[in-house]
């Protein structure tokens, strides 16, 4: 179970994945021990699942693509032919309208513009609605 340190550490790597343990112990009140500890426990439980970076906006066009699924067809195995695609970076399985929202980052608007073609010839894929990301704040 987290706490509100747990919390505050996680904010601070939001912010900063590249932070050290004793700048992070300084922004909490831990030793660097602890802190190392505590990041530690949050990677064994799954709570962190990976660190990452993220590429400006000015390098990458950045769409979210809305994806129905037709009702016989099993949401994960759409999610997952999705996820193989190399300009997706994440993919959430959500409620409403749409089963499934990808967020995918290409190089160019053509890209996009290929990875949601090949998202239309999955089987199972009954519609896709794109919304091309203008700011990110």
């Amino acid at each position: 179970m987290m706490d509100d340190i747990d919390e505050r550490i996680l904010q601070a790597l939001k912010e900063n994945a590249r932070m050290t343990y004793v700048d992070i112990g300084r922004a909490v009140g831990l030793s660097e021990g602890a802190v190392r500890n505590r990041i530690q426990a949050l990677l064994d439980s799954g709570v962190i699942r990976r660190f990452t970076i993220e590429v400006a906006t000015s390098v990458r066009v950045r769409a979210l693509i809305m994806i129905s699924v037709d009702p016989s067809t099993p949401t994960h195995a759409v999610s997952e032919a999705v996820g193989r695609m190399k300009v997706v970076e994440r993919i959430y399985e959500i409620t409403g309208e749409y089963d499934i929202a990808a967020v995918v980052a290409s190089p160019s608007i053509e890209g996009v513009n290929r990875c949601i073609e090949e998202i239309r010839c999955i089987e199972g894929v009954e519609r896709t609605n794109t919304m091309i990301v203008l700011r990110t704040l």
